[in-house]
């Protein structure tokens, strides 16, 4: 999955207020006190029992069945840093972490909104490092395009005070615009030891859920 083409395919497809994946925001540089966790990376079969459910969210919410990786040709235009990395950040290369788990669900209250989860865990140093290089990328070109297949798309891109949560964390809105139609998508990323939590979606969906994904992605010992 690339990260500019999972927000473009799915936030540009007809509403205000669409979801998709992949982080990067502001880095806080502020751990939440009495913030800690193991510094054991843990595996995808974990991971996926540490996922929101139905049940966490509410009686609004479905969850989407996973679709097939998309491989569409991916160029970024307008903005350096972003085609310098090339491949490796239009196709998500920086976020391959080995052991990830994903859900993204669908609120029915409002038209098109989603909210979508995504675990990964690795070393600390690793995670940081991955998310960081993505992040210095995007938020160093406020405006640019991306063009997939023959679609294009124009991305702005504005970051938010990172919340007070975990060992670090990322926080930032973006706007995709593609056939007249604006799609606006906040992202908060937040890594407590060896797991990073993204929660990308609807803003307001988005800041309803995620400290409680961050409670389960972190259960009580």
């Amino acid at each position: 999955m690339t990260i500019a083409t999972s927000f473009a395919i799915s936030g540009c497809s007809g509403s205000t207020a669409a979801g998709s994946t992949s982080p990067f925001g502001e880095l806080s540089g502020q751990p939440k006190a009495g913030a800690s966790a193991s510094s054991t990376a843990l595996p995808s079969s974990v991971l996926a029992g540490r996922l929101l459910v139905e049940a966490d969210l509410g009686q609004d919410y479905t969850r989407k069945p996973e679709k097939a990786a998309r491989h569409d040709d991916v160029t970024v235009i307008g903005c350096p840093a972003l085609e310098q990395l090339g491949g490796d950040a239009a196709t998500g290369g920086s976020l391959d972490f080995p052991n990830k788990a994903k859900a993204t669900f669908l609120y029915s209250g409002t038209t098109g909104s989603e909210i979508s989860e995504e675990l990964y865990s690795d070393s600390a140093p690793k995670l940081t490092d991955g998310t960081k290089r993505i992040f210095d990328a995007m938020t160093g070109c406020p405006v640019y395009q991306v063009v997939v297949g023959s679609k294009p798309i124009k991305i702005t891109t504005q970051k938010l005070a990172a919340p007070a949560l975990g060992d670090q964390a990322w926080s930032q809105l973006l706007t995709f615009t593609a056939s007249g139609q604006d799609s606006i998508v906040k992202q908060t990323a937040i890594r407590t030891g060896a797991v990073l939590l993204i929660v990308s979606g609807s803003p307001a969906l988005v800041d309803s859920h995620v400290e409680k994904a961050l409670a389960e992605a972190h259960p009580a010992n």
